[in-house]
């Protein structure tokens, strides 16, 4: 069984996602930059706040405008990568099996 994931980002992740902003201001305007047009801050706390349903699917290309900027070249945020990670091991072939092709008689 996997582990629940908050609702939401945490403060940490998005200070990663945003390239290591830690001004709320400034982490707004470039999580809307580069599509997470949800992003907002919290009227008690005044952290921001993004929906961990929104955040992937605006990486999956399913929610956001298609003018919208992309996030710098090269930047890949930690939480994409260990979901990808996860992905690419969830479809694995199992141990034992070779995909690959031999040339070998």
């Amino acid at each position: 069984m996997t582990e629940r994931q908050p609702i939401v980002l945490s403060d940490d992740e998005i200070v990663e996602i945003t390239g290591g902003y830690t001004q709320p201001a400034r982490q707004i305007e470039e999580l809307h930059r580069q599509g997470f047009v949800r992003a907002r801050r919290g009227a008690a706390s005044g952290r921001v706040i993004v929906e961990r349903a929104h955040y992937e699917a605006v990486c999956a290309g399913i929610y956001g405008k298609a003018e919208s900027s992309p996030p710098r070249q090269g930047y890949v945020p930690r939480i994409l990568r260990e979901a990808q990670a996860e992905a690419t091991r969830a479809t694995a072939a199992p141990p034992g099996s070779s995909t690959a092709s031999s040339t070998r008689p």
